[in-house]
């Protein structure tokens, strides 16, 4: 009985070994297979981050190319600097390290801390940039401890620089660091969480041709970091430089003339689009992109309430107000509903639709005929042609000779324009287009929209007699050009610039412009800010309202050689604003145009 009891219990036993022998035997198969995977399948990954610890790879980054005006004065340059990386995988306790070295790269341990999570993405075999810029003290500090902590590396770069400041900032543009939405997305092809791009102007539309090709070095480190020597460095490939239309005289002194007064300059070449001077203020300083800053400092450049940043040449949406006369007067000679000679009489005020419409010149013109009121800048004469026209044939005219379109300008960011009609009004505000509304238009008021750029593509056309349509560009040898006949009658334009270039030499509105022994031809503009019942309340009440002023023409009247686009923001009267401006401009072009031919 004894016996038979002992049996019992050991087989029991036995039933329990055999689970455990499977159990085993599992075991092994699965760290067989473990093993098989870590050492076939997955080689490649351990095989690299082996060579990681015993080979460190650091970008070795391009000079730049260069950014200079037409005559070879530099705009864009790269200076000397230095800077410190961090390779987290060397770094024992990271935040014994951040307290340490704060100290010696004078930076507070949040604005590190911070810096260091930004590339948390990034392997921790790679060298992240801490700080920039490092001054001479700051080298010396961290060489001094560079024994003690072998995850710092100290690296000379080429900083961009621009060597004089503010100067046409906007189209240069400026470096930031590229961000990982913009990685993400493909922005930047072949960068890196940390590299400097361009961001806004020059600097990022060709930031490819601009940027060069990294290099590569490789060397080899201890088991602390710590290296031992190279075991390959492939030189990285300079940038190109680009140089650029801009005439640095005749930019120094559009932003002279411009500062303190918000607004842009455009000055053109009419015979091949060339750019010679652009200017938008207030401007701001690209060298200030170039450091690291924090949230709050790009939030205080970004909230500036003038706009400091924007290029309001490129991206300014501005009523022409009465430099759109030009482009009615065309419409109306090529479509035969006025000649030369046709005449309105303007009595200061009219009524069209059974409303008021006033001419800016209260005691009116008189009989004016087409030259008389493109000199003379009468607004009833245009009411009553706009009327004629209607809005369909105003809308195709202006499109032709140009505006609510994109020039094409070789920078990013330019913005369309509007020229409306029926279609887009029910489109965008689901409601019909109203008669009275082609009579607000046939003035350049309502919602017709222009970029000071687009005018000065416009201006161009009228001054190759609609022979030639060039491009806007600013870099030299640039080719994609649109070089096309309009089907408008040359004879057609010429009245029009016949009436410009009285309105420059025969007491018009642009006499302001005058500039002897240059015939210029021109016509200024006033943009009216709100409707005419609020701009009467407001009178009343003693309050003065004030238009953006205008004034676009070119010179000489044969053979032109320069066109100048002038909006001055709140400037009042385009004569007394904009004109004056273009006239100094115009003025210095002639003192040195023999540098052109």
């Amino acid at each position: 009985m004894k016996n038979n009891s002992f049996y019992e219990d050991l087989s029991v036993v036995f039933k329990r070994t055999k689970v455990t022998l499977i159990f085993v035997q599992l075991l092994f198969v699965f760290l067989a297979v473990f093993f098989w995977k870590m050492q076939i399948l997955d080689y490649h990954k351990y095989w690299q981050r082996s060579e990681a610890n015993r080979i460190r790879e650091i970008i070795l980054p391009p000079q730049r190319g260069l950014i200079k005006d037409r005559f070879g004065n530099l705009l864009a340059k790269n200076i000397a600097s230095f800077k410190v990386s961090l390779i987290r995988e060397n770094c024992r306790d990271l935040e014994v390290f951040i307290e340490e070295i704060s100290p010696l790269i004078d930076i507070t341990p949040e604005i590190l801390q911070e810096r260091i999570n930004k590339y948390k993405s990034l392997p921790k075999f790679r060298p992240i940039v801490i700080k920039e810029n490092l001054t001479e003290e700051e080298i010396a500090r961290c060489e001094t401890h560079i024994t003690e902590y072998p995850e710092l590396i100290i690296q000379a770069e080429a900083k961009r620089y621009y060597p004089r400041a503010n100067f046409a900032s906007h189209v240069l543009g400026y470096l930031q660091e590229v961000s990982a939405e913009e990685l993400r997305s493909k922005a930047y092809p072949g960068r890196h969480l940390g590299d400097m791009v361009g961001k806004t102007g020059i600097e990022k539309e060709y930031e490819t041709q601009l940027a060069g090709t990294d290099g590569q070095l490789l060397e080899i480190v201890n088991s602390v970091g710590r290296k031992q020597g190279e075991l390959k460095r492939q030189p990285s490939v300079p940038g190109e430089d680009l140089i650029l239309s801009l005439d640095s005289e005749l930019q120094e002194k559009a932003e002279e003339i411009i500062n303190g007064k918000e607004g842009a300059v455009v000055i053109l070449d009419p015979r091949n689009g060339e750019i010679l001077a652009m200017a938008s203020y207030p401007g701001f300083d690209p060298n200030k992109f170039i450091n690291r800053f924090t949230h709050d400092e790009w939030k205080h450049i970004a909230e500036n309430p003038g706009f400091p940043l924007q290029n309001r040449a490129i991206r300014g949406l501005y009523s022409p107000g009465s430099i759109f006369k030009p482009a009615m007067s065309i419409a109306g000679l090529e479509l035969g509903l006025i000649n030369e000679w046709t005449t309105v009489t303007c009595h200061g005020e009219t009524i069209i639709y059974g409303h008021p419409f006033a001419c800016w010149y209260k005691p009116g013109h008189g009989p004016v005929n087409l030259l008389s009121a493109i000199r003379q800048s009468c607004n009833i004469y245009y009411y009553h042609l706009g009327k004629r026209l209607g809005i369909e044939n105003i809308a195709r005219y202006a499109r032709v000779l140009g505006l609510g379109r994109k020039t094409g300008i070789d920078l990013p960011g330019e913005k369309e324009g509007l020229v409306p009609d029926p279609e887009w009004k029910a489109r965008v505000h689901k409601a019909p287009w109203y008669p009275g509304e082609t009579i607000s238009v046939s003035i350049g008021q309502g919602p017709i929209n222009v970029t000071p750029v687009q005018v000065a593509f416009h201006t161009a056309i009228i001054a190759n007699r609609g022979e030639k349509m060039v491009v806007p560009h600013l870099v030299r040898g640039k080719t994609d050009k649109e070089d096309v006949s309009l089907t408008i009658k040359k004879k057609n334009i010429e009245r029009v610039i016949k009436g410009m270039w009285q309105s420059a030499n025969m007491e018009g509105t642009a006499r302001a412009a005058k500039v002897d022994g240059f015939d210029v031809c021109g016509k200024t503009g006033s943009t009216q800010l709100v409707g005419r019942e609020t701009a009467e309340k407001l009178a009343d009440r003693k309050i003065k309202i004030k238009t953006h002023s205008w004034f676009t023409g070119f010179a000489p009247r044969d053979n032109p050689r320069i066109v100048v686009t002038v909006i001055v923001e709140y400037g009042g009267m385009g004569g007394v604003s904009a004109a004056p401006i273009a006239g100094e401009l115009f003025n210095l072009y002639k003192k040195k145009k023999a540098q052109y031919d």
